[in-house]
């Protein structure tokens, strides 16, 4: 039995389809600063989302499903390498991934797909807004196995200026929607040339992230007693408008049901809009809390998935090894240590706890680890009065209120081995003692504004309305 035959069972339980003769079309979807709940589906109030409530129908919903970190660069790093962050050299925001590591697109367009990214990348090493990435930069997507980008180094709002191979381009409208109809576009191509291969295909948004700026027609209808909190709520509309714009466009292309749509956000949500984000879970962006890394998930691929909702604990970080699964490639072939597991059984139906706990680790002193319910926090500035650490029954106390460490004595010693392990596994990859080298090689490029690189320089004019803030 292939690995891809638990899909075609499934299917042919619950809806008489066919297993796939082939891999599928693969689509990462990934919003910027999308808080837990905030989805109508999950209760929240302050925009409608009728089109992620539709996938959410449609597909598995995650309701315990986690970032690779509490920022944005750490989890794309830790989506294509199935790795925790730290493990990558993406610390924290605007690093760079190292060259050295491996990814999910180059393992897939190895194994015959296609692959393109479209938005926000984030990941070469250039901080502050959003501007094209240029065509020559070594940790382009293009770096890390893209054949096709249309992309920014960072957030980015109306009306985008973005990066191609081919030099700038200036595209009209809400950035989400931009980048879907590219995506759409790119998939459309492919179909009028007759392309027989699977394609990889990233979208990752620039959305809900400050500056905040919506649309004049989502801002008559979004709600909130401030300019910010309206333009805020207009960038969700549009995200979620997005969504229903690219399951129509798979659709109409009649590729739905060959293709596997994953969504999620980078981290947790923010702190300063109403309603809140984080559907009442402690902590937001930034912190090691489950409201700074719980997040939104749901995986649609129509007559392969049963709809429904898991509890079980998974993460961006099981990414690379589930989809390397769907599209039954080796699990060997990813070189390096991985800290997420293949959670297909999930997608086919099964029941599946997590036989693994999920590790986390932030700049300063915060970290965490997720076993179930269980939750060992070690954070000075977070827990205050001193404590080192603090363990958590998620199950009983999802807004993590009562520490247990002392309650639970043999959980916590048990507990805190297992992590103390695992952070020295952490540190020895993060000293490049998984690469073949046994060490880190230089990198040309350290974290910078894109301001300040002498790259840029050249483009100063087009760009300078862009760098009026440094973020």
């Amino acid at each position: 039995m292939t690995r891809l035959s638990i899909f075609g069972i499934v299917a042919a339980v619950a809806t008489g389809v066919a297993a796939a003769d082939r891999p599928p079309n693969i689509v990462l979807v990934m919003a910027d600063d999308q808080g837990w709940n905030q989805m109508s589906c999950t209760g929240y109030a302050g925009v409608a989302t009728p089109h992620l409530d539709a996938m959410a129908a449609d597909g598995l919903r995650f309701s315990r499903f986690y970032a690779g970190g509490p920022t944005c660069s750490p989890t794309r790093a830790s989506v294509l390498t199935g790795r925790t962050h730290f493990r990558t050299g993406v610390t924290t925001h605007g690093k760079c991934l190292r060259a050295q590591e491996v990814t999910l697109t180059q393992l897939l367009r190895d194994a015959g797909y296609d692959t393109a990214h479209f938005g926000k990348w984030h990941l070469n090493g250039f901080r502050g807004p959003g501007v094209p990435i240029l065509a020559g930069d070594r940790y382009a997507p293009a770096g890390f196995g893209f054949d096709e980008w249309l992309s920014v180094t960072n957030f980015f709002d109306l009306d985008p200026l973005m990066g191609t191979a081919d030099g700038f381009v200036r595209r009209s409208g809400d950035s989400s929607e931009v980048i879907v109809d590219a995506a759409l576009n790119y998939l459309r191509g492919r179909a009028g040339n007759g392309v027989d291969a699977p394609a990889f295909v990233v979208v990752w948004y620039g959305s809900p992230h400050s500056p905040w700026r919506g649309l004049e027609g989502d801002l008559k209808d979004a709600s909130g007693e401030d300019e910010r909190t309206r333009n805020y709520h207009a960038e969700l509309a549009a995200l979620d408008r997005s969504v229903g714009t690219l399951r129509a466009g798979l659709r109409e292309l009649g590729i739905e049901r060959d293709t596997l749509v994953w969504y999620c956000s980078d981290n947790g949500g923010l702190k300063q809009f109403a309603p809140a984000s984080v559907g009442g879970l402690r902590g937001h962006k930034g912190d090691v809390w489950e409201g700074g890394l719980r997040v939104p998930a749901i995986v649609e691929w129509p007559g392969r998935i049963a709809p429904g909702v898991t509890d079980t604990v998974a993460g961006v970080v099981d990414m690379l090894p589930t989809l390397l699964t769907v599209a039954d490639i080796p699990p060997d072939v990813a070189p390096h240590r991985l800290d997420g597991i293949d959670i297909s059984p999930l997608l086919a139906g099964e029941d599946m706890p997590r036989p693994e706990p999920l590790g986390f680790k932030a700049i300063g002193d915060a970290s965490a680890w997720v076993d179930g319910d269980w939750k060992l926090i070690r954070a000075k500035k977070l827990l205050g009065k001193n404590r080192k650490q603090a363990l958590f029954h998620l199950g009983d106390d999802p807004t993590e209120t009562t520490d247990l460490s002392s309650a639970e004595p043999e959980r916590l010693a048990a507990m805190s081995a297992a992590f103390d392990a695992w952070l020295a596994s952490v540190a020895d990859s993060e000293a490049g003692r998984d690469y073949e080298s046994g060490r880190v090689d230089p990198e040309p490029r350290t974290s910078v504004f894109w301001s300040e690189a002498d790259e840029y320089t050249p483009f100063m004019d087009d760009l300078r309305p862009l760098a009026r803030k440094k973020k």
